[in-house]
């Protein structure tokens, strides 16, 4: 395959552009952001004007060349496309899809039958006059190189429908769309939304840009139809008519610099900065205080003026911490620093020296993100500062990391929709704020006492068990480090180890319902997300309940109706079972062959309430 790069436009309605005045803009954008002009580029933007009004010779649609892959394929193509969008989103800006405006389809359903829209109109019910266009354009293009495509209004259309019947040998580095109808069901030609329901395997990515001022785009962009792609806004003032004009959005230099980075990669002027320490892989400890550090760092660019200058202080003082942890376990057992950890270092007894910023995580698949991205949603990243901040700006730096992580901003958002599902579970009525949870501290220290740390040794969802014991040896439970690490491992743990911790006399009915919390949260996350359930959930909440319950009904026996012991272990047993129902009633109750039926209880929610008063009263 040829490794020339082809820049590919397809323009819309009208007479195509025929000074190519599009060019004009982007060039000068390309120009701007320190890349190469087109001058040097092949440039392809084909005329089918004539084509659009039928005046073409007659020709058979051209078939579609990429096929769909098969099961196992389309999961592993998705996941790639997903990390390639994820990093694009990084480095572009937040998606940002728009909600569109009353009565913005019925306009462009209207603008598509009157006589200057004839050719869309001819485009999407003229199966010919689509053969003709589509035959026209493929025409043009060679048999194999990396292909760039810009598609401009109708010619987003056209871009969508011909993109799997392309060569086989043109791999598509990216696909540009600016001013596009896709996202209205009059644009929905040949049944394109099911063609395209999952990316296809010849496309690296796919962005939209809308203008805020364009009516074609009507205030939103295509992801609502194509959920796999991402959007982003961009305003640039103008009046409708500008505002949807090819020029306009290729002045832009976001857009500019997508197509800059589809041709060409990363900009001349990005200098990678030579770090200090080893280049050797981070182990699971390391990599989870980065994750947490990038993340409050995410959230440090969100604020503003005092309240972003104490938050900056605490997050000064907590990376030095982290580093300075991570160095002294690392001497103590022999490790290296590796080179992204030890870049963070500066000296914090020097006011004046400049917190080195830490870079976005490395890529992380959806499932091993589950437990680290709900844990870092509900601890406190900067303990044991507090500070107090909006959930929503929360909610945006999560879904930053996520896109930096290559999961997409989109996954970000889930883990906050998973919180709040199980927040909304097990409080019911009394409408607890799952974010104000913040780090288990001493109830998580609690549980690690109670089953002499075999809860968890037995959660190896970070890392080993081993390894887990040991970060917990040299950072304890209570340190920010530690306390991420401890969370997590509460979340993959399983066994009786877990049950008995969370039953037991020394946990409060808070720290149950933390961890449980989180658990479900986790839980609803994988469902979200389509992935394997957690197979050990729902044995661990049944085998805590036994216990609680047996606990409830010893002290019941002789304690007053109105002890603090039974109404702290009532609470237990109302999350446990909201918990269970919640798994029951949304299909993530485990299947149990039949001659297994009887090893879990049996009896409905309501038969399994706890006695409140006393035996005789």
């Amino acid at each position: 395959m040829s490794n020339e790069s082809i820049l590919l436009f397809l323009h819309g309605v009208g007479n195509g552009d025929q000074e190519d005045r599009w060019m004009v803009g982007l060039t000068q954008s390309l120009e701007r952001l320190d890349y190469p002009n087109l001058e040097s580029l092949r440039v392809i933007a084909p005329k089918y004007a004539h084509a659009l009004k039928g005046s073409d010779e007659p020709c058979q649609l051209p078939g579609l060349t990429i096929k769909q892959p098969l099961r196992e394929a389309a999961k592993k193509n998705r996941r790639e496309f997903e990390r390639r969008i994820g990093a694009l989103e990084s480095r572009l800006g937040r998606h940002d899809r728009g909600n569109g405006y009353f009565g913005g389809d019925v306009m462009v359903n209207a603008a598509v039958k009157l006589p200057p829209f004839q050719q869309a109109h001819n485009y999407l019910n003229n199966p010919k006059i689509r053969a003709q266009v589509l035959d026209r354009i493929l025409s043009k293009l060679p048999e194999s190189g990396r292909l760039v495509i810009v598609g401009h209004s109708l010619g987003s259309v056209i871009a969508a429908d011909i993109v799997r019947r392309l060569p086989v040998g043109l791999e598509v580095a990216g696909l540009v769309t600016i001013g596009s109808p896709l996202a209205n069901g009059a644009f929905d030609v040949d049944k394109l939304r099911d063609t395209l329901s999952e990316p296809p395997t010849n496309l690296a990515w796919w962005v939209n840009f809308w203008n805020f001022s364009d009516p074609v785009a009507a205030h939103r962009g295509v992801s609502s139809v194509f959920p796999w792609m991402v959007d982003f806004r961009i305003n640039t003032k103008k009046p409708p008519t500008s505002a949807h004009a090819a020029a306009e959005y290729l002045a832009n230099d976001a857009v500019a610099a997508a197509i800059g980075f589809a041709l060409y990669g990363s900009k001349a002027t990005e200098v990678a900065q030579v770090d200090r320490g080893l280049d050797i892989p981070l182990d699971a400890t390391e990599h989870f205080a980065l994750l947490a550090l990038r993340y409050a760092y995410l959230m440090k660019t969100r604020l503003e003026s005092e309240q972003k200058d104490r938050f900056a202080g605490a997050l000064r003082q907590v990376q030095a911490a982290a580093v300075e942890d991570i160095r002294k376990r690392n001497f103590g057992e022999g490790r290296a620093m590796p080179s992204e950890i030890a870049r963070l270092e500066f000296d914090v007894s020097d006011s004046g020296a400049p917190v080195p910023e830490p870079l976005p995580s490395s890529h992380v698949s959806k499932d091993d993100a589950v437990v680290l991205l709900t844990v870092l949603a509900a601890e406190n990243v900067i303990r044991p500062f507090e500070i107090s901040i909006p959930k929503k700006l929360w909610q945006e730096a999560m879904e930053d990391l996520a896109a930096e992580m290559g999961l997409g901003s989109q996954y970000g958002a889930e883990v906050f929709v998973a919180a709040k599902l199980a927040q909304e579970a097990l409080s019911g009525s009394r409408g607890i704020n799952w974010i104000k949870w913040g780090a288990l501290g001493a109830g998580a220290a609690a549980i690690v006492v109670a089953t002499g740390g075999l809860a968890l040794a037995a959660g190896a969802g970070l890392a080993g068990a081993a390894v887990i014991t040991s970060a917990l040896a040299s950072f304890g439970p209570g340190g920010m480090i530690g306390g991420l690490l401890t969370a997590g491992t509460l979340v993959t743990a399983g066994g009786g180890g877990i049950a008995y911790g969370l039953a037991s006399p020394g946990t409060t009915a808070e720290t149950l319902v933390g961890v449980v919390e989180r658990r479900l949260a986790a839980a609803i996350l994988r469902q979200r997300q389509h992935l394997d359930p957690d197979e050990g959930l729902w044995t661990v909440l049944v085998e805590t309940e036994i216990e609680v319950r047996r606990e409830y009904e010893r002290l019941d026996e002789f304690s007053d109706a109105s002890a603090p012991a039974l109404k702290e272990l009532k609470r237990k047993i109302d999350a446990i079972e909201r918990a269970l129902k919640y798994l029951t009633d949304h299909g993530l109750e485990p299947c149990i062959d039949s001659p297994q039926e009887d090893d879990y209880p049996t009896t409905t929610f309501s038969e399994r309430e706890p006695r409140t008063t006393r035996q005789g009263a």
